[in-house]
């Protein structure tokens, strides 16, 4: 099975925008005097999980809570953050490898194009992806597998011939449900036993060269066991 193809998932595989996502509803409840408890802060879902959030700050602050506020200090707060953000340990490496081997880059995202697009361009990442495929230009979230099979539309590639990159359990299940090979790299609020059902799992993206890894995953094709 010939791999032309790579798919990345955005927030928390290229850059770690779950963390500071976290970070910022961590100082906007510490703003109002509380702590955020981070148990069950993350969905199991992709796209904007915020409305819950802001309902939940509100019914702990009380009636002096102003929703308009918070959400624009907050921005205010997140945007510092991921302005000192770099592209995760082993990406860069990832990406110049696959230009060597020829193969063709593309992000499929949750988040809006507009979120995607911005961080791309300050990291200096956005011209090495031929397509991006984004949460904003489908009608549903993973794990639903909508902005994979767009990504593959664009791509104009079947799907054994592309490997996607994700973070998230939920991220797994999209890509797979597309009928892709999937490599998990969890973030680091996420939960390493929900990835079983991933292709390969790795704790970083430094872990192992591009050209190892698909040599892993041909090996799994071919039903030989990988140690």
């Amino acid at each position: 099975m010939t791999t032309r193809a790579l798919i990345l998932d955005f927030d928390g595989l290229l850059m770690d925008t779950e963390t500071t996502l976290l970070e910022s509803w961590r100082w906007e409840w510490a703003r109002h005097g509380l702590q955020l408890d981070p148990q069950g802060f993350f969905a199991d879902h992709g796209g904007d999980a915020n409305a819950a959030r802001y309902t939940a700050l509100e019914a702990a602050v009380g009636s002096a809570y102003d929703r308009t506020s918070s959400h624009v200090l907050r921005m205010a707060y997140r945007a510092e953050l991921n302005a000192a953000l770099k592209p995760a340990p082993g990406i860069i490496e990832w990406l110049d490898q696959a230009a060597e081997l020829g193969l063709r880059l593309a992000v499929a995202s949750s988040s809006p194009l507009t979120h995607v697009g911005a961080l791309l361009d300050q990291a200096g990442l956005r011209a090495r992806f031929e397509v991006l495929a984004t949460g904003d230009e489908v009608p549903a979230h993973k794990p639903d597998p909508a902005v994979y099979l767009l990504a593959l539309e664009r791509l104009g590639l079947p799907a054994e011939q592309a490997v996607a990159f994700e973070d998230t359990a939920h991220g797994v299940t999209a890509a797979l449900a597309a009928g892709l090979r999937c490599v998990a790299v969890p973030n680091p609020h996420a939960d390493h036993a929900r990835f079983t059902a991933a292709d390969l799992v790795l704790s970083s993206a430094a872990d192992l060269s591009l050209d190892a890894l698909l040599a892993r995953l041909a090996l799994r094709v071919n039903s030989v066991p990988v140690a």
